[in-house]
């Protein structure tokens, strides 16, 4: 059986490695522990290269046969510490102390479709038409890419991903997909989501361009959203306790902020964003750092989307400190 192991470099981006073993069980394969060179991925020097790979997360393997999977790891130093970039071993820290609160992630990836580091949409002599019938649009001209889209999406359901939905977004050649989760499953689903959609673009000469901002001028970014509920805010009816959840995220803004990814070109308060320095909510409100939706509102009860995170954000940061920031309330 083949085993593709997955893991998160020194810049924040994903590496993948084939391993060929006798066929196992799915306990016995997170046993399996690998390494790779480091000093190519800027987490280790090449004097002491190695760099452990310890498996945490299995999907099928969409890519190859019903025996096959792929193995999300994190990585570790031979000292035990978390390899460069690996944030996940903290965010871990984080979920098992609080995880009577059993946090909900329902995350909203958007992305560009991407040749040669420009967007499909603008590749051509001309400039496409202005934002207007792009979102959820239909027909060559608008839904730009989308037999690429659909075939990276069956990609993510073939793996067992709890894909919840998919659209075309604001910008030419954007997408988003949409996933949901408890805990920390969650980030580790959005980053085989990642993982999956490129390598079904790689078969193209395409890449799933995670910028937050790769079509400078009048034109949307691509951000991350997060919507976010607790068992208590799901199941009563508790409207006074999200508010306080999100006057104590207002309060943490900054802090936020620096774990958001690369929001500086993006939250400008413009194309449906909100600003980068200040924070607010609002209900229906997509120009809010933070959204209440109306169902929300009139059952008392629900979530709220954190409209802040952009498209190339850590899911382990972004997740962890939403659970960390609103323990107490």
């Amino acid at each position: 059986m083949k085993l593709e192991y997955i893991w998160i470099d020194g810049y924040s981006t994903l590496r993948s490695k084939t391993r060929c073993v006798e066929s196992c069980d799915t306990d016995a394969i997170l046993k399996l522990t690998w390494n790779y060179d480091g000093s190519s991925t800027n987490q280790s020097s090449g004097k002491d290269s190695e760099v452990l790979l310890k498996p945490v997360y299995i999907t099928k393997d969409p890519f190859r046969t019903k025996n096959d999977y792929l193995v999300l790891c994190e990585a570790f130093l031979p000292d035990g510490m978390p390899a460069k970039c690996n944030y996940r071993s903290k965010a871990k820290d984080i979920f098992d102390k609080y995880t009577e609160l059993k946090p909900m992630y329902g995350i909203e990836q958007e992305f560009f479709i991407s040749k040669h580091s420009k967007p499909i949409g603008i590749l051509g002599s001309q400039m496409p038409d202005p934002q207007k019938d792009y979102y959820c649009g239909v027909g060559g001209d608008n839904a730009i890419g989308r037999h690429y889209v659909e075939e990276a999406l069956d990609n993510c359901l073939k793996a067992g991903l709890s894909i919840t939905g998919m659209n075309a977004e604001v910008a030419p050649s954007q997408w988003e997909i949409q996933l949901c989760s408890i805990g920390i499953e969650a980030a580790d689903q959005l980053i085989l989501l990642r993982y999956i959609v490129n390598r079904t673009f790689e078969k193209y000469g395409l890449t799933m361009d995670l910028s937050p901002k790769p079509l400078k001028g009048d034109w949307n970014g691509s951000g991350c959203h997060v919507n976010f509920s607790t068992e208590r805010m799901r199941d009563e009816e508790c409207y006074d306790n999200i508010m306080k959840c999100i006057t104590h995220l207002g309060s943490k803004h900054k802090e936020s902020i620096k774990m958001y990814g690369d929001n500086k070109e993006r939250l400008t308060g413009e194309h449906e964003t909100s600003s980068f320095d200040i924070f607010s909510w609002g209900i229906a409100d997509r120009s809010a750092s933070v959204r209440i939706p109306r169902d929300t509102v009139k059952n008392k009860k629900g979530y709220f989307e954190d409209r802040r995170p952009s498209s190339n954000m850590d899911p382990y940061l972004v997740t962890s400190s939403l659970l960390k920031f609103i323990h107490k309330v």
